[in-house]
């Protein structure tokens, strides 16, 4: 039988409910526990307050109340020119990015991964909602955790196996209301603080604010698709395929209905936009993705899959079949029913029933073969 003490695991712990809880349960099945507090990004806020010096402070209540010795790591650097470098760039080609995706495969799954190995660890564990499954040959399958409505699966889909190998998800078979009340009959200090949202380094700020202290915003038309003028925008980079709010755009004498983006020129720098919900350039039929990565390991040859597929983050699995390219690790995939607001930058993740396949980046979207201009 194996010791479980014998085993180190070194948990980042953020300071919230969720990777207190793994830290917890790990400590509780025997494990040599490490816990380790990530500091990715300067997050004082206008009024000098730092939040990263707030959740250090509990995560070493945490640590202490479970009794496990904690370190803290800067990753400001990495961060910088892994994750943030790469979302500014994204937006400067009207892209929308994903930096949680970026940030778990660059950072939390390979910084901290090597930061933990020079920790003597066996494996990392943090507070992700998601669960891994050994087969036969050893080989770590992704597989969706119990709580459907806090599966991470999305964001994790950008891992190699090496890394799969090396996590373990405690959190694989609870729900969240399990979670909280674990702590809380725990005496965790973190038992009833608020989730963090949004993205970590833009945290309560005005996302548009925030933006252009990076980015120089140009504005330009508003257009329809006929490249009738109907007001203009403050920057393409603020706006996102789907987009309802925030245009500034009321009804007209045709219809009440509200306005939406539905694509972009760059060299133009007009935002297309179109009134109604039903607008047919929202709809595509099929995408073009790149970056393509399988936690079981990159196929050597092309693949055509039935599968299903999530383009956005807690949406309904939607029917596809994927034509991998071994090539130039590209997929093409095709809808089963045409999708609606496909962003370019977005992560497009792959599903088998309840296992993760992967995932790769949105670059372009069709309808009916052809492009729709959404950069």
């Amino acid at each position: 039988m194996v010791d479980n003490s014998e085993i180190r695991v070194v948990v980042g712990m953020s300071g919230g409910v969720d990777s207190s809880v793994s830290a917890l349960l790990l400590k509780q099945q025997g494990f040599d526990v490490v816990g380790v507090f990530m500091k990715n990004w300067d997050d004082t806020d206008d009024s000098g307050v730092c939040t990263a010096t707030e959740d250090y402070e509990d995560v070493k209540k945490v640590a202490d109340e479970i009794g496990i010795p904690y370190y803290s790591i800067n990753f400001e650097k990495d961060y910088w020119e892994r994750v943030f470098e790469y979302f500014l760039n994204e937006y400067k080609k009207g892209r929308t990015p994903n930096p949680d995706v970026m940030c778990n495969k660059e950072i939390k799954f390979k910084s901290f991964l090597d930061f933990a190995m020079d920790l003597d660890a066996d494996y990392i564990a943090m507070g992700h909602y998601a669960a891994t499954k050994v087969d036969e040959n050893g080989i770590v399958h992704m597989m969706r955790p119990k709580d459907g409505n806090k599966d991470q699966t999305y964001f994790l889909s950008q891992l190699s196996q090496d890394q799969l190998k090396k996590v373990i998800f405690p959190l694989a078979n609870l729900t969240k209301p399990q979670v909280r009340e674990i702590a809380i009959d725990a005496g965790l200090a973190t038992a009833k603080k608020k989730d963090s949202t949004g993205i970590c380094f833009i945290g309560e700020r005005n996302f548009k604010k925030f933006l252009s202290e990076f980015l120089p915003a140009q504005s330009g038309k508003m257009v329809t698709p006929d490249g009738k003028v109907v007001g203009e925008h403050a920057g393409l980079m603020y706006y996102t395929i789907g987009q309802r709010s925030g245009l500034g755009l009321g009804s007209t004498k045709e219809s009440t209905d509200p306005w939406f983006v539905v694509g972009k020129d760059l060299k133009k720098n007009e935002l297309i936009v179109e009134q109604g919900y039903d607008s047919k350039l929202l709809y595509a039929t099929s995408l073009d993705a790149s970056g393509v990565s399988f936690f079981t390991g990159q196929p050597e040859h092309d693949i055509d899959l039935k599968c299903t597929a999530k383009f956005r983050y807690r949406q309904p699995d939607v029917g596809v079949t994927m034509h991998y390219h071994a090539k130039d690790n590209t997929v093409h995939v095709e809808f089963d029913e045409p999708a609606r607001a496909v962003t370019p930058g977005q992560a497009i993740v792959f599903y088998n029933g309840e296992e993760c396949l992967g995932g790769a980046t949105i670059d372009r979207a069709y309808q009916n073969e052809k492009q729709l201009q959404l950069v």
